[in-house]
């Protein structure tokens, strides 16, 4: 029997069909998935038995509503995607807007020979597009469905302000790796697959590099960490362990959303701890204005009377409420979620994703070397050049969405387990009841819903749910708190 070489096998498919099939069916397990999960939150009325204690009935609650409404928005946003890429595909699209992309840098006189200049025009326009299109949805969830939890901190102004730069950010830096991916594989030969990985690794290593000194601050106001006692915690944190703390930063998320977070960054003996102003219970940063207001309720009795009133009406408010409660975590039990973060380090789990990632790039590369120069993956997409950019996106984003959804997983569930060594670490530290209590609160502030089902956490949920990570915290550690 004569072997089929992968020329004859692609033409004798129909891989826009094949394609699009997958795309439907990866779409529709989600949504199996996704539906799981919202039976789960429907059915479950009662506080977890194990939360009783630190979650109120009223906050359980409104994490339900919540849940149910962004799993409503999910669903809605999901299906339209699905539908648009469908028809941006099945009519054509991509070839018109190539060739569009084309007759521009012809009729400006730019160099067409070398691909670049249309390529650089076609990801503007495809990113003009995704903006436009994209903005409904993003305006509902942040002045809709945020606001309605009272989540949501931007004005139209800043939210518009913040679009632009996103947008600006986003094409300078497609520039750079569209046109440099385009010079490679055009003058790479037969090997440009290890030049491509090569560029895309140093390049991402850049990017981690210069993040939180030059492009984080670009949306976020970064301020050093005053001095005090949680100042003087976390350092005593990090020389117990020996690790190399350099600078302590706190940032002003709150002027965008209530959402809470952390994390650290830096590589080798730099590192540098970021806390989000929301995830602090006593806020240095509006230390002062609270002061502030003390000092003028105290000029006036009848203006403090009227203030109590308008927040006691503010309470009561649906709309409202969450925005009114004490949130955050004490100083102990921010140290104690940083002891967790420690154990991130302590194990190398960012370098061990780092790597993994790499491996990956490089067999996707490798893959595009395989395929890139097939016809028949083109003519299938409706073009009658061999574009490689059009190849780039083709086999990276649509070819490989099967494999995409399989290493996606497989990166879930290593997530799960590298959450869970960082908690044993925490609690080896003496920290167990303080993570307990401090994730608890993250979720109460966040409202995160706690209940989840277990087939959709094992594909969705890179951490462990709350319920499991309590489980573990809770059996016997070798210290107390």
């Amino acid at each position: 029997m004569e072997a089929v070489t992968l020329s004859e096998f692609l033409s004798s498919i129909n891989i826009l069909a094949v394609t699009l099939t997958l795309s439907w069916l990866v779409m529709l397990w989600d949504m199996y998935l996704a539906s799981r999960q919202r039976r789960v939150t429907l059915n479950t009325r009662r506080v977890p038995a194990d939360l009783r204690e630190m979650i109120s009935t009223e906050v359980f609650e409104k994490s339900r509503r919540y849940s149910l409404d962004k799993s409503s928005f999910g669903f809605y946003k999901t299906l339209y995607s699905q539908i648009e890429m469908t028809l941006f595909l099945y009519y054509g699209i991509l070839p018109y807007v190539w060739e569009y992309s084309v007759d521009l840098c012809i009729r400006y006189d730019f160099d067409v020979t070398s691909e670049i200049w249309p390529s650089l025009v076609f990801t503007t326009l495809l990113s003009l597009w995704s903006l436009v299109i994209g903005q409904p949805w993003s305006l509902y969830h942040t002045f809709v469905l945020e606001e309605k939890y009272g989540f949501n901190k931007q004005t139209l102004r800043f939210y518009i302000k913040d679009t632009l730069k996103k947008l600006v950010l986003t094409l300078v830096l497609s520039y750079i790796v569209v046109a440099v991916l385009i010079y490679i594989i055009m003058n790479g030969g037969d090997y440009f697959f290890i030049y491509a990985w090569l560029f895309v690794f140093l390049f991402s290593m850049f990017i981690v590099f210069i993040y939180a000194d030059f492009i984080a601050p670009l949306f976020d106001k970064f301020t050093p960490l005053p001095d005090g006692e949680l100042k003087t915690a976390i350092e005593a944190l990090a020389s117990s362990v020996n690790f190399p703390l350099k600078k302590l930063f706190v940032v002003e998320g709150s002027v965008r959303s209530a959402h809470s977070n952390a994390y650290f960054y830096g590589f080798y003996k730099n590192k540098r701890v970021v806390l989000f102003d929301t995830l602090l219970e006593d806020n240095p940063l509006t230390q002062k204005e609270k002061e502030s207001e003390n000092t003028d309720d105290q000029k006036s009795d009848i203006a403090a009377e009227t203030t109590k009133e308008e927040s006691q009406k503010s309470k009561e408010s649906d709309k409202n409420w969450h925005k009114n409660q004490i949130k955050g975590c004490t100083n102990d039990e921010v140290v104690a979620i940083l002891s967790h973060e420690l154990g991130h380090w302590k194990f190398n789990h960012n370098l061990k994703n780092i790597v993994l990632a790499q491996i990956n790039i490089f067999i996707c590369f490798y893959g595009l070397n395989l395929l890139i120069k097939e016809n028949a993956i083109y003519t299938s997409f409706g073009f009658s050049s061999q574009p490689v950019l059009i190849g780039l996106i083709i086999v990276f984003e649509y070819i490989y969405a099967i494999y995409n959804e399989v290493f996606g997983f497989f990166m879930t569930a290593l997530g799960r387990k590298f959450e869970f060594e960082a908690d044993r670490y925490a609690k080896e530290m003496g920290k167990a009841n303080l993570l307990s209590v401090g994730l608890i609160k993250l979720h109460e502030d966040n409202l995160s819903f706690p209940v989840v089902d277990r087939l959709y956490s094992a594909f969705n949920y890179s951490h462990p749910p709350l319920l499991e990570r309590l489980k573990e915290l809770r059996k016997s550690s070798k210290k107390s708190d």
